[in-house]
């Protein structure tokens, strides 16, 4: 056992004659000392990188939450949004907003009442049955509209409506349906109310612009 044991240090005295043997017993531990703190440098390393890939926190958790308010609620259809909106015409929207599904629709139209103001003139205000409480009705009269809707059929008093003006409700039925047609509104992709009053207004201006 002795002789291949000296092999390697006669092998490298004979590659370098002119240094002594002792040089190079020296210079051969400081290779396996610098090749030993490399290899523990590595396995560091190693264990480092299979830490983050297997034991660390996912990259979902690691992403900065999307927090803002989102009008989603449970109703008979499942988990949906309301969206109320006031037109002028099928192609016109002149403003809407957003609600959870299980929701009521008056308290959401009369707030878009407010928004919108007093106007100067008798304008007709076109309203499904949803909107037909005494609350709303008299909101619409107080900021000057001339409020058409129809009275539920349990309204112990019910009163007289322009029938004939009624039938025009259907372009706003008519505009819900082209906006229902983008796949992104009609399956809500964005979770934040943000992200989906942006794009139902970009599918708005999709819309206009077909007329052009």
């Amino acid at each position: 056992m002795a002789r291949p044991a000296c092999a390697p240090g006669q092998l490298a005295h004979h590659l370098h004659p002119h240094e002594t043997l002792v040089q190079v017993g020296r210079a051969r531990a400081c290779l396996h000392r610098a090749a030993a703190s490399a290899n523990r440098a590595h396995q560091a390393r190693s264990r480092l990188a299979g830490r983050y890939q297997r034991e660390g926190a996912s990259r979902w958790h690691g992403r900065a939450k999307k927090n803002g308010p989102q009008a989603i609620g449970k109703s008979r259809g499942g988990r949906t949004t309301k969206i109320h909106l006031v037109a002028a015409n099928d192609r016109t929207v002149v403003i809407f907003a957003l609600s959870p599904g299980q929701a009521h629709d008056a308290p959401q139209g009369r707030a878009l009442l407010r928004q919108l103001g007093a106007i100067e003139g008798p304008v007709h205000l076109l309203m499904d049955r949803a909107y037909e409480g005494n609350a709303t009705r008299q909101l619409a009269r107080d900021l000057g509209f001339i409020a058409v809707v129809p009275p539920l059929k349990t309204r112990l008093d019910p009163w007289e409506y322009d029938k004939e003006m009624y039938k025009r409700r259907n372009e706003v039925e008519r505009l819900f349906r082209r906006l229902k047609g983008f796949r992104r509104v009609f399956t809500r992709y964005d979770k934040l109310d943000v992200m989906f009053i942006g794009f139902i207004t970009f599918a708005l201006i999709v819309d206009a612009l077909r007329l052009c």
